[in-house]
């Protein structure tokens, strides 16, 4: 059973910037893919990036420009990095790894394991 831990969230005022960090309990697969995902009070889960194993990434609309996804496998660790924040973007962050994903692009659901979460909240 593979373990997620997530860190660096926090409190921060608006158009300032934290990165986000999810290690692994185990060594990532050469067909995983990582994901970010986010969830505020009274809101669903909604997906906020993703990248494959080799480097592809894709965004939410309402982050793209702002955060940067990026992964170091050899230490089993993905970043996201968030920049020019906004107190829309308060929430609960939680990063995903969806073991075996096949396509080039990673998926935006159906992830298999899960961290914990880490809360960002943005100020105005």
């Amino acid at each position: 059973q593979v373990q997620l831990v997530e860190s660096g969230g926090g409190l921060v005022q608006a158009g300032g910037s934290l990165r986000l960090s999810c290690a692994l309990s185990r060594r990532t697969s050469n067909r995983d893919a990582m994901g970010w995902f986010r969830q505020a009070p009274g809101k669903e889960r909604e997906f906020v990036a993703a990248i494959s194993w080799s480097g592809f990434s894709t965004y939410a609309d309402s982050v793209k420009g702002r955060f940067t996804i990026s992964r170091d496998n050899a230490k089993n660790t993905v970043y996201l990095q968030m920049n020019s924040l906004k107190p829309e973007d308060t929430a609960v962050y939680y990063c995903a790894e969806d073991v075996q994903s096949f396509s080039t692009m990673p998926p935006t659901s159906g992830y298999d394991y899960w961290g914990q979460g880490t809360q960002v909240t943005v100020s105005s």
